[in-house]
C-alpha cells in the first residue's frame, strides 16, 4: 500500500504557494476576472474554499458527506457555482483565512487517515492518496486561472507528477462520461516532466500511444488549455479521441478552453 504522505506534502506545498500568490492582492485585485467565466480570483479561492471543506467532510464525517452529494445531484448543473457563491460575498482576508483554516483541517484528517481508507466522493471513492492527488489537481488548475488574471506565469513543478498520473487514470472515466465505450486496446502515455526526466505509463508496447511535454497533459486533462495549443502527439484513433476528452475531474464533462486562435 503506498504512503500518501508525499502526495499530501505536495499539496501543502502547491496551496501554499497559490497562498503567496493571492495573499498581498488588493481588493481590486480579488476582484479581477479570470478565464472561468463569471469567477472572479475570489471566486477561485471560494471555491477551492468549499471542495476543501466538502473533502474534509467526506474524510471526517460520512453521514454529513451525502447529505452534500443530495444537495448535488438535487442541482446538477449549478452546484458547484452555488459552492462558491456561499463564500465568495466574504471580505478577501476573511475568505484567505477561511481556506487556509479549512486545508489546514484537511491536511491534518489526512495525515490521521487509517492506512487502507476510502472516503467517498462526488464521483468513485478515494483513497486518502487519491483524495490529496486531486486537491493538488484542483489548486494547481484554479491557481493558473488566478494567475493568468494577475498576468504571471508559474514555473511547472514536478508535483504537476501526481495531475499527470491522475489523467491517465481517468482515461476510462472520460469516455465513460461522454457516453462512449470505453477502448480495449492499452495505452502509454510517455511525458516530459519540468526537469526533463521521462514519465511514463502503461504498457511499453502499446498500440495507443500519447507523448509530450507534461505539463502540456496536465493543462489538458484539467481543461486548462485546448489540444491545439498544446505539443502532445498522439499514435492511433483511440489515444487521438482521448485528448478531444480528456478530463482529471469528477463531474459532468466541462466545456474547456477555446484555441487561442479562436474556435475551430
Amino acid at each position: 500500500m503506498a504512503d500518501p504522505t508525499p502526495v499530501i506534502e505536495d499539496l501543502r506545498a502547491e496551496s501554499d504557494a497559490l497562498d503567496r500568490l493571492v495573499a498581498e492582492l488588493s481588493p481590486e485585485k480579488w476582484a479581477l476576472q479570470t478565464p472561468a467565466p463569471r469567477w472572479t480570483v475570489a471566486h477561485q479561492i471560494a471555491h477551492l474554499a468549499w471542495t476543501d471543506r466538502s473533502a474534509l467532510v467526506a474524510v471526517t464525517d460520512e453521514d454529513a458527506f451525502r447529505a452534500l452529494v443530495e444537495k448535488a445531484l438535487a442541482a446538477p448543473e449549478s452546484f458547484v457555482d452555488d459552492g462558491a457563491e456561499e463564500l465568495v460575498r466574504l471580505p478577501p482576508a476573511e475568505l484567505l483565512d477561511t481556506w487556509r483554516q479549512t486545508r489546514a483541517a484537511l491536511d491534518k484528517a489526512l495525515r490521521a487517515a487509517p492506512p487502507g481508507a476510502r472516503f467517498p466522493w462526488y464521483g468513485p471513492p478515494m483513497s486518502t492518496a487519491s483524495m490529496a492527488t486531486a486537491r493538488l489537481m484542483e489548486t494547481w488548475a484554479h491557481g493558473l486561472d488566478i494567475a493568468d488574471a494577475l498576468g504571471v506565469t508559474p514555473a511547472p513543478t514536478a508535483r504537476i507528477r501526481h495531475i499527470a498520473r491522475l489523467g491517465f487514470r481517468t482515461r476510462d472515466f472520460a469516455y465513460a462520461v461522454h457516453g462512449l465505450p470505453v477502448p480495449t486496446d492499452p495505452f502509454r502515455l510517455e511525458l516530459t516532466g519540468p526537469g526533463g526526466d521521462l514519465w511514463a505509463y502503461g504498457p511499453e508496447g502499446a498500440p495507443q500511444r500519447v507523448t509530450g511535454p507534461a505539463l502540456d497533459f496536465c493543462l489538458l486533462v484539467t481543461q486548462r488549455a485546448h489540444r491545439d495549443d498544446l505539443a502532445l502527439q498522439t499514435t492511433g484513433p483511440d489515444a487521438d479521441r482521448w485528448l478531444d476528452i480528456a478530463q482529471a475531474f469528477a463531474g459532468p464533462p466541462g466545456a474547456g478552453r477555446p484555441p487561442k486562435g479562436g474556435t475551430p
